[in-house]
């Protein structure tokens, strides 16, 4: 049975990219540029200090939030979610090509957020600044990358350096260790020693609005020990398995310890925002000023 459940969760992977986001629009707006040179040096000034901001801005499960129309009251920062970062192959489908970033695609973006100033932040930042109202770098953004594939540590990971920029990795612990496709633990190590940010993606990438019984605990509490015994530390972070999330989901989440959730581009619930934070899937094939015009059209 278990080989089942197995082959079952490999199977979901397949179509994953394609059921898991909201569309997207073509819509142009031209970015805001400046010398790369200095705008790399302003990231990695920006990163080290955030790096430190992170250690004071940490909290725990239990720390008392204001009401939710005080988060929801702050200005959002743009949060940017990447799949598979590889080249399209003729056996890729329209539909799928939209989670699927080409390489040259994805530097590009990334050397334009440099030009224009952007400063990636990390979690602890933002829970910070929607909790407490602490400062955040000019022109915060985030970036995530969902499902381990691992053109994340190949490819993503090495142009992110180039600009001092971090992200979060969200991982399905079932893909763990299953090359070529899909990261190893040492490498979901060395990018949480890098100073980037692990969180919780389920066991195989279950619908969380189907859970039932156990589980919470094969698709939420052991998946996310997994990965705690990785990093050696809290995992308290968590991105919903096709941005599908529900209410019933939100305190189970919590009696787990996780601090908030990332969905996609869906509202975030009025009762619970930290728990339903959105996010933009950035589609392949997208140009620079339909990336550019989707930061600043999606976030208010």
């Amino acid at each position: 049975m278990m080989k089942n459940f197995v082959s079952a969760g490999l199977g979901i992977l397949l179509f994953a990219m394609t059921a898991c986001g909201s569309g997207t629009n073509k819509k142009p707006e031209a970015g805001v540029s400046k010398d790369s040179t200095t705008a790399a040096a302003d990231a990695t000034a920006s990163t080290m200090k955030g790096a430190a901001d992170t250690t004071t801005a940490a909290t725990t499960p239990n720390e008392k939030v204001p009401p939710p129309s005080v988060i929801l009251g702050r200005k959002e920062v743009p949060i940017l979610c990447y799949h598979q970062v590889r080249d399209w192959k003729a056996t890729d489908s329209k539909a799928s090509k939209d989670y699927i970033m080409p390489p040259a695609d994805l530097k590009a973006q990334l050397k334009m957020l440099a030009d224009s100033g952007y400063h990636t932040i990390l979690p602890d930042q933002l829970y910070a600044y929607l909790t407490k109202g602490a400062p955040l770098p000019s022109k915060p953004i985030m970036l995530t990358f969902d499902d381990t594939d691992e053109d994340q540590y190949t490819v993503a990971w090495p142009e992110m350096k180039k600009y001092g920029f971090k992200g979060v990795f969200f991982i399905m612990t079932v893909s763990l260790n299953r090359l070529p496709h899909y990261m190893t633990k040492d490498q979901v190590k060395e990018l949480y020693n890098a100073g980037n940010v692990i969180g919780s993606h389920t066991w195989d990438h279950h619908n969380v609005r189907k859970y039932q019984g156990q589980d919470w605990v094969t698709q939420i509490e052991k998946p996310t020990k997994q990965l705690e015994a990785i990093t050696g530390t809290p995992v308290r972070y968590f991105a919903f398995p096709f941005g599908l999330w529900n209410r019933e989901a939100l305190p189970e989440l919590r009696k787990r310890g996780f601090i908030a959730a990332f969905q996609l581009a869906d509202k975030m619930d009025p009762a619970d925002p930290l728990m339903t934070v959105r996010r933009i899937i950035v589609g392949g094939g997208w140009s620079l000023k339909t990336f550019s015009y989707a930061i600043h059209r999606d976030f208010h």
